[in-house]
């Protein structure tokens, strides 16, 4: 149901092209077929190209935002009853996700954020948590004007992870909005040849 209204939504301002929607709404409706795409998704980005077809990156878009309401509601259950603190490793410790954000606490600890589920855990201050890089002449940090926003790209793998500085700012990171504050900084880490 939720995969339907979001493909609907989408595809009515647009967003999503014809073909996409109408794999979309065949999805809806069949859950066998909604069930292996979604457990490839899940498994990541080589399982999901061997699917058939594979999915656009639009229709992988669309799952997450149809998936993530529910996987951030089974975070929660888990993190309740789960000490995390202990957890010093790049992929997510609740669904095995990468980060997709990172904030840096008041008390300067860097927090990474969950691109599927949205949960937090503490990770070291300026290591790679794509590739575990932790040679810190390899990995580049550079700033918004106002400080706010950081992006740390690592000279390894070439990946970059966005933070948003909460001992500079006045409220917690809100990833949807940080995200688009940030774009500058995404052209700015694209131009030195680093990905997200």
């Amino acid at each position: 149901m939720v995969l339907r209204e979001v493909a609907d939504i989408l595809h009515r301002h647009e967003a999503l092209d014809d073909d996409d929607y109408a794999r979309a709404q065949h999805l809806a409706h069949e859950a066998h077929d909604l069930e292996l795409l979604v457990a490839a998704w899940y498994a990541g980005p080589a399982a999901l190209a061997k699917t058939t077809p594979p999915p656009s990156d639009m229709l992988a878009q669309l799952l997450l935002l149809a998936i993530r309401p529910f996987l951030t509601k089974g975070a929660e259950a888990c993190r309740a009853s789960v000490d995390l603190t202990g957890w010093r490793r790049g992929p997510c410790p609740v669904c095995s996700g990468e980060p997709d954000f990172a904030t840096i606490t008041p008390a300067a600890e860097r927090l990474l954020i969950c691109g599927r589920c949205a949960s937090q855990w503490p990770f070291h201050d300026f290591a790679c948590p794509y590739c575990d890089n932790t040679d810190k002449a390899s990995i580049t940090s550079l700033a918004s004007r106002d400080g706010l926003y950081r992006i740390y790209g690592c000279d390894r793998c070439l990946r970059y992870l966005k933070a948003y500085d909460a001992r500079r700012g006045t409220r917690p990171v809100i990833v949807a909005a940080d995200s688009i504050a940030t774009l500058p900084l995404d052209a700015a880490a694209m131009q030195r040849g680093y990905h997200a």
